[in-house]
């Protein structure tokens, strides 16, 4: 590691605190309904087993329960290129080759909410992507610079972020909606993840300690764990790099999060 602490203590979100507040919970639901919360739950990971896959994997680590399938309504020839999900509201982003097309998938309606096309991602390749959920904004990796190409959650463009030091395009993006920071895959060996204030700045580099040809990343705020795509299982490594387990499940693409125990919008 280097740099300054990656992942300081942090407290968690007033929203996750309901229960804890009896007293003021009517008022709380009434703040909460008028702008907008969700109070997270258990932890489930998402996967796309393949490229072309029909359905997504919806398990919950270190549940021995069968995973839930997930409609992709990917048609014929359709080819997915990276995954994301928003725990804020429910959906799932598939990126879709060329790289520059979108389909949001409502998780609970196992529907298409839509489908949309970003103007400024080169329809020259794929790549990974994370959203922020407390805005909606949506992260892309470059297929072609070390950057990032940002968007509101409907796909309007806004700005590149170049980032900090990367001098090739990254093989992975997730967001720390604990810290606000943006995580990055960096390919190499050994393979790195580099920390970025939401300026692009650096913050803090991580190296992994063993060898990864990963081309997604996500992260577990609360657990601090990194869980990278392999050809065969889910690798999961501590924020020192160090890798702790393995997940026996193909993942192209993945991206995790908690489920809403509550949504109000």
């Amino acid at each position: 590691m280097t740099t300054r602490n990656l992942f300081p203590a942090v407290g968690r979100l007033s929203c996750r605190r309901l229960r804890s507040h009896a007293p003021l919970a009517p008022i709380i639901l009434a703040l909460a309904f008028l702008s907008g919360c969700a109070t997270p739950g258990p932890l489930h990971l998402y996967t796309a087993p393949s490229t072309q896959p029909a359905a997504l994997l919806d398990t919950a680590p270190g549940s021995p329960a069968v995973p839930v399938d997930i409609p992709t309504f990917l048609a014929p020839g359709e080819t997915l290129t990276g995954l994301a999900y928003d725990p804020f509201t429910d959906h799932l982003f598939l990126r879709l080759a060329p790289g520059n097309v979108i389909r949001v998938v409502d998780r609970p309606a196992r529907a298409i909410k839509r489908t949309f096309t970003v103007a400024t991602l080169p329809a020259t390749g794929g790549g990974d992507l994370a959203v922020r959920p407390r805005d909606g904004r949506i992260f892309f990796a470059h297929p072609s610079e070390p950057a990032l190409v940002v968007t509101d959650r409907f796909g309007r463009a806004e700005r590149i972020l170049r980032l900090a030091t990367l001098t090739t395009p990254p093989t992975g993006v997730a967001y720390d909606s604990v810290r606000n920071q943006l995580l990055v895959l960096n390919p190499g060996d050994p393979a790195r993840i580099t920390a970025h204030a939401p300026d692009g700045d650096l913050i803090a580099t991580m190296i992994l300690d063993r060898p990864t040809a990963a081309t997604g990343l996500a992260y577990d705020p609360l657990a601090q764990e990194f869980y990278l795509t392999t050809t065969t299982s889910v690798a999961i490594f501590a924020v020192s790099g160090h890798s702790l387990r393995t997940l026996p499940q193909p993942a192209a693409f993945l991206d995790l999060g908690p489920r809403s125990l509550l949504r109000l919008f």
